[in-house]
């Protein structure tokens, strides 16, 4: 590879683009653009298909650990390359569905395992092993692309299902992923070779620093972190997902509420990287708790029914938050559990973290066939926001804050050359 090509920011850009059809893009924002021409054409209810999107997201969060294992075994790289295509796979599967439950139930599990390997936990991996004093800035950066793929794949998917049909666009989803994601990974993606630990500027030679998983799941703080971001991803999840259902409901065209869903995205891009920015420079829970009280204005303005640039200001603020929110979680888990054990500890709470992630649509699904409102689903996300906020504040100092690197010695004064 061209040593202009070994840069270790190229591996940044292809996180970006990795993960622009990463498994949360693709499985939880898409699937508020699939709601309606699914539940229309198999004849469900909404509720069905949220409920097959949470039994999905437990296998997901099932094999948190076990995809943590496999990438402190073998490296992200070997994960990516397996785990892209298999994805791939698994979406164009999809096309297939039929309204039998056990066959709705049976292709989203599919999709969930295929989903593994296509995770943040793979990308946040890699990235924290190049970086130290940057590392807040450059897990912004990389996890972005969450954000971006947010604002492009659902109105990419909106278009194909115009033109083609829900089916047809299963398949041109895969196919994107493959040329999207897949080509960029394959190309720039590796783990730090041994002997690049002493030219790459943020890292030490020696063993990694951090805490056992055994060590890590014994202490409060585990503990905290994994209830906060999995009630963020349920309240933010909840919310975003209905975006495009809700504003149909209200007499909005599909693209246009399409349009809405994707200015999230946008949002989620300013996010990751205002939130990669601060971590860097003020103390997370901190930066967190500021984040968090974005959606509890956002979800309220979502409540309110209200039209115009409402719920665009709805999604912005949503938005932000869902960007932060994984950035947050891969800085968080390695200055308070350190990097020794990185792909355990991360992959167990980003697993619990993935199998939440389709509760929210559930929940908000259950409220509209049974109240044929999301108000009661928007209440309970709120009490859960302030719980969050209320988590982070106590979390306290680092246990493996940023190593800074001496200088070397300067000559004495006077010394002769």
């Amino acid at each position: 590879m061209s040593p202009v090509f070994r840069n270790r920011w190229w591996i940044v850009a292809a996180s970006v683009l990795g993960l622009v059809c990463s498994a949360g893009v693709v499985n939880i924002f898409s699937f508020g653009v699939f709601l309606r021409p699914m539940t229309e054409g198999l004849h469900v209810g909404r509720a069905t298909l949220a409920a097959a999107l949470l039994v999905q997201n437990v296998i997901t969060a099932a094999s948190g650990p076990f995809l943590g294992l496999a990438i402190d075994r073998f490296g992200a790289r070997r994960v990516f390359m397996v785990g892209i295509p298999f994805y791939a796979l698994t979406v164009a599967a999809q096309s297939q569905i039929s309204a039998s439950l056990l066959a709705i139930n049976l292709f989203f599990i599919l999709r969930g395992l295929g989903g593994m390997g296509q995770s943040p936990i793979s990308y946040a991996y890699v990235v924290a092993k190049w970086f130290d004093r940057r590392r807040g800035l450059a897990l912004g950066i990389a996890l972005s692309g969450v954000g971006f793929g947010t604002s492009i794949i659902p109105p990419l998917v909106a278009w194909l299902i115009g033109a083609y049909g829900w089916r047809e666009a299963y398949l041109g989803l895969a196919l994107v992923i493959i040329i999207v994601s897949g080509i960029p990974v394959a190309l720039f993606i590796r783990d730090p070779a041994p002997d690049e630990h002493v030219r790459v500027p943020d890292l030490l030679a020696g063993p990694l620093p951090g805490l056992s998983l055994r060590e890590a799941i014994r202490g409060w703080r585990f503990w905290g972190l994994t209830i906060a971001f999995l009630l963020g991803v349920v309240a933010l999840n909840g919310t975003i997902t209905q975006i495009v259902a809700m504003l149909q409901d209200r007499g909005v065209p599909l693209q246009a509420a399409t349009s809405v869903l994707a200015v999230s995205g946008l949002a989620a891009v300013a996010g990751r990287l205002l939130s990669g920015w601060c971590v860097d420079r003020f103390h997370a829970p901190y930066v967190g708790a500021c984040f968090f009280v974005l959606p509890m204005i956002g979800t309220a303005l979502f409540g309110s029914g209200a039209g115009g640039w409402v719920p665009y200001a709805g999604s912005i603020l949503c938005g932000t938050a869902l960007g932060a929110e994984i950035d947050l979680m891969g800085f968080m888990v390695s200055r308070y559990f350190g990097l020794k054990s990185y792909g355990k500890i991360f992959g167990t709470v980003f697993g619990i973290f993935g199998g939440a992630t389709g509760i929210g649509p559930y929940l908000s699904g259950l409220s509209f066939d049974l109240y044929h409102s999301y108000l009661p689903a928007f209440a309970f996300y709120e009490f859960a926001l302030v719980a969050i906020c209320i988590i982070f504040l106590p979390l306290g100092p680092y246990r493996f804050p940023a190593r800074h690197h001496a200088a070397p010695p300067a000559a004495a004064e006077g010394a002769p050359a």
